[in-house]
């Protein structure tokens, strides 16, 4: 897996990208999508047979998981 930072991700994210990220498979992500965002999945859109996930909203899913632990 490549090191990915943050800042070099594009603004429209892939299950790939969103994995070389978190260091976890894209089954893992995969996973993540198929959970409601209000259960701590990871909000995407669909296009086609594709899901693609906001820059903005990862930024903002990684934000509230780091809240829940916190908490």
């Amino acid at each position: 897996m490549e090191n990915t930072t943050l800042e070099s991700l594009p603004e429209i994210l892939t299950a790939q990208d969103i994995a070389n990220y978190l260091k976890i498979s894209r089954g893992s992500v995969y996973a993540l999508f198929k959970v409601k965002p209000q259960q701590g999945g990871i909000p995407n859109i669909s296009i086609g047979l594709t899901k693609r996930v906001e820059k903005a909203d990862f930024i903002k899913w990684i934000k509230e998981q780091k809240i829940k632990k916190a908490g």
